[in-house]
């Protein structure tokens, strides 16, 4: 069976890898930059650090930081206006999963017209994007390299998942100094979520013996120093090895592509605004013991990478295994037991339900479900 690797065309990495982008985006010749962030980052004055760097080199920005947590159609199209009214030719993302995929969404019409709502679905775009540098603050969401694209679709309260090889950065940037000052929370949500892209990689039905490498190299540095990452954001060495941690689960999940955990979480964030890493991290352990039934032997591996000593242990064994140590992980560092603590309603669960069915990230998941089992999941992880 043929398969297709999709990554950016440059990935520049480690500390010091933001001066050296600075250089590679002078070459490619660009004139004026949109750089879309959000609030937090514009305040604190990364934007403005970002904006300087390019001043030196004489190419001018405008800053747009109007992407929320969970970006929305209207962030799209306020930046998108911003970007034809200031005659931008190229896009920069500065920050986590919201700026960049708001930044993607902005992209993509800027150069294909439309509404972004039409790009909804597998490959729906005719046309490259406008170029993209994505310049990440997190270590998690790996949205600076992958061709996905989540927006939120206020109107009806669902995430729309836009999955689109037209959306692939040109150039992604890991420079784990940007990532010193991200809090606790955020560090531990983000790094689950890069657990999560892993995991949900190496089960997938679309996996490869590429995406299989990446992904259990990702959970194996994930087990190593997240919690050393959450317990000291100082520690520059857990940082950067979270950094190529999260960046080879983006490699696996842009390939292999996801399952329910992911396809579940969107509509919990697209309800009610809720953090997706954390979704994500209470979500994992139940579609992962739904799962065990077809792919023992996989989740088996995952609990090795993970750092228990499978030797010995039955498949059956291994997955449940891989389960636990996935809780414990989760307890560490701080993630919310259940749903009901992020106040999301059991009422509701119909809903979910039937609309992460129509998810495409559920399209790949290794054990086939209905609208009966996945409000089953749901209902197990309140």
């Amino acid at each position: 069976m043929s398969s297709t690797f999709f990554i950016p065309a440059v990935n520049m990495m480690g500390i010091g890898s933001l001066e050296e982008a600075m250089g590679a985006i002078q070459n490619y010749g660009f004139r004026k930059a949109l750089i879309v962030t959000d609030a937090g980052l514009a305040k604190a004055g990364v934007a403005a650090k970002i904006a300087g760097l390019l001043s030196e080199r004489d190419i001018a920005s405008v800053v747009y930081d109007g992407a929320k947590p969970n970006p929305t159609i209207g962030n799209v199209e306020k930046g998108l206006e911003v970007l034809k009214s200031s005659g931008c030719d190229f896009v920069i993302s500065l920050g986590g999963g919201s700026p960049h995929d708001c930044a993607k969404g902005i992209a993509l019409c800027a150069a294909n017209g439309g509404h972004i709502s039409e790009y909804e679905g597998v490959d729906r775009s005719a046309k490259p994007q406008l170029p993209l540098i994505a310049v990440n603050t997190t270590a998690g969401t790996a949205s600076e390299m992958t061709r996905f694209c989540i927006i939120t679709d206020e109107a009806r309260h669902v995430k729309m998942a836009i999955v689109d090889r037209n959306v692939t950065p040109l150039l992604s940037v890991n420079d784990p100094s940007l990532m010193a000052a991200m809090p606790k929370g955020l560090t531990a949500a983000t790094g689950m979520d890069a657990l999560t892209h892993a995991t949900e990689a190496y089960v997938s039905t679309a996996a490869t013996p590429i995406t299989d490498a990446c992904a259990l190299k990702a959970i194996e540095l994930i087990a190593g120093n997240l919690r050393n990452a959450v317990a000291n954001g100082n520690d520059m060495t857990a940082r950067e090895n979270m950094a190529y941690a999260q960046f080879l689960a983006g490699m696996a999940f842009n390939n292999a592509s996801l399952g329910f955990v992911h396809a579940m979480a969107h509509q919990l964030g697209g309800f009610y605004d809720l953090p997706h890493g954390v979704c994500n991290a209470i979500l994992l352990p139940h579609v992962e013991n739904y799962n065990a039934e077809v792919c023992p032997e996989r989740l088996r591996d995952v609990a090795q990478a993970l750092g228990v000593n499978t030797l010995g242990m039955s498949a059956e064994m291994g997955a449940q295994s891989a389960i636990a140590a996935i809780r414990r992980l989760s307890a560490d560092i701080g993630i919310p037991a259940g749903l009901k603590e992020l106040g999301a309603k059991a009422d509701d669960i119909p809903t979910l339900a039937a609309n992460a069915l129509k998810d495409a990230c559920g399209l790949t998941n290794p054990r086939p479900a209905g609208q009966r089992e996945i409000e089953e999941i749901f209902r197990n992880a309140f």
